[in-house]
């Protein structure tokens, strides 16, 4: 049953009709309230920032599913993360400063090394020990140019693989320059719409694809293939950058494997999108389109290796980025409008969207018994933690 709110309650939570909220997980009686409610597994890899951007001697917070991480990047180029918070006060540690591979809180200056670990305390310990406490620690990997992090189990991580992708790797990679949005929407609405076809009207301007026809649909275990015969790429400007005499660019074939989205165009055109859940409307998104090789208009030349990824950041500003923003006015207006009208029928006609949405579900269903078998999941601030008090004063 939806929530009512009192009237102080609303002025902090979005507006709905007659002062109700979305269901939560529990409380949702159709598929469509449970997707839009649902988690993501933290049992996978998660793309969480750029590598480049992370500095040595640098702290960032990150939020995975309401639950706030320091990324850090210790004097010896490794990045760490630990969970966002000082054991003393529970001031975050992303507001402190990176001390050799350490991480300072700014209040009382206590250090935390990359295992979560008190490592030094500045001040006075009154008589006693110096206190034995630890905070959470998150496995990390570099790949692709992303920092991933592990949310879940830690134990998990090495069976876990991040997304193979041999293009963006190697000797003679594909160029890729990725781009990402925060947008204020659920994952599986932007899940929903990069591999939804049927929006081409919102596209009209920069015609990214057209005429699109559902071919296949297979549902497997932890994914959902389907493929499309459309027209690819045939906006005003960036038709002139395929040849289609070596592209064939009348179909696509696309996937959800939880928890990533990809596409392929003849393996020639080629993108994935990694969600990050930040909370139940708020969803940062990475793209990474990469591409064999594009054409130099009206030539039959290609452009050159070297010059594509000067060339792709240049499309990025031009064309992927205001086509991108397109999709992002429209799944932030779909979570404006579901707020509002969470109770309304379903009116979803691609059969595809039923199964991401079913498969979305499964697997946060999946979750939460596992969870529950283990006991009542802790609080963000006692999940992972080690605490060895200080002794009272006597």
């Amino acid at each position: 049953m939806a929530k009512d709110l009192s009237s102080a309650q609303l002025s902090s939570t979005p507006l709905s009709l007659g002062g109700l909220l979305p269901p939560s997980f529990e409380e949702a009686t159709n598929r469509r309230q449970k997707a839009r409610a649902a988690g993501l597994d933290p049992d996978y890899w998660y793309p969480v920032e750029y590598d480049e951007r992370l500095e040595a001697g640098q702290t960032r917070e990150v939020v995975f599913w309401k639950r706030s991480i320091a990324i850090f990047r210790g004097q010896d180029g490794q990045v760490r993360a630990v969970e966002n918070r000082c054991a003393h006060r529970q001031v975050k540690l992303s507001l402190g400063v990176v001390e050799g591979c350490n991480v300072v809180c700014p209040y009382h200056g206590w250090a935390y090394d990359g295992e979560g670990r008190l490592a030094s305390v500045p001040h006075d310990f009154f008589g006693k020990n110096r206190p034995d406490f630890r905070i959470r620690s998150f496995p990390v990997q570099i790949r692709y140019g992303l920092i991933w992090i592990f949310p879940g189990d830690p134990e998990k991580a090495q069976t876990k693989s991040l997304p193979e992708i041999p293009e963006l790797e190697g000797k003679n990679r594909w160029s890729c320059v990725p781009v990402d949005f925060t947008w204020r929407a659920h994952h599986s609405m932007i899940i929903d719409n990069v591999s939804d076809f049927t929006h081409a009207y919102l596209h009209r301007r920069f015609r990214p694809f057209t005429d699109a026809k559902l071919k296949n649909l297979v549902v497997e275990e932890d994914r959902v293939l389907l493929s499309y015969d459309t027209k690819v790429g045939d906006g005003p400007i960036s038709k002139y950058f395929v040849n289609r005499k070596r592209v064939n660019t009348n179909s696509i074939e696309l996937g959800y494997e939880y928890p990533y989205q990809w596409s392929n165009t003849d393996n020639k055109i080629k993108h994935w999108c990694f969600v990050l859940p930040i909370d139940e409307r708020t969803t940062r998104s990475f793209f990474l389109f990469y591409f064999k090789a594009l054409d130099i208009p009206f030539t039959s030349a290609s452009i050159p290796r070297w010059a594509m990824a000067p060339f792709l950041r240049i499309a990025n500003r031009l064309l992927v980025k205001p086509l991108l923003t397109e999709d992002g006015f429209a799944v932030e207006a779909e979570q404006e409008g579901y707020d509002s009208c969470f109770d309304a029928p379903v009116a979803e006609l691609n059969p595809a969207v039923h199964q991401f949405q079913r498969l979305t579900v499964k697997k946060w269903e999946e979750y939460l018994r596992r969870q529950a078998s283990k006991g009542a999941e802790a609080s963000p601030c006692k999940t992972g933690v080690t605490l060895q008090q200080v002794p009272a004063a006597e």
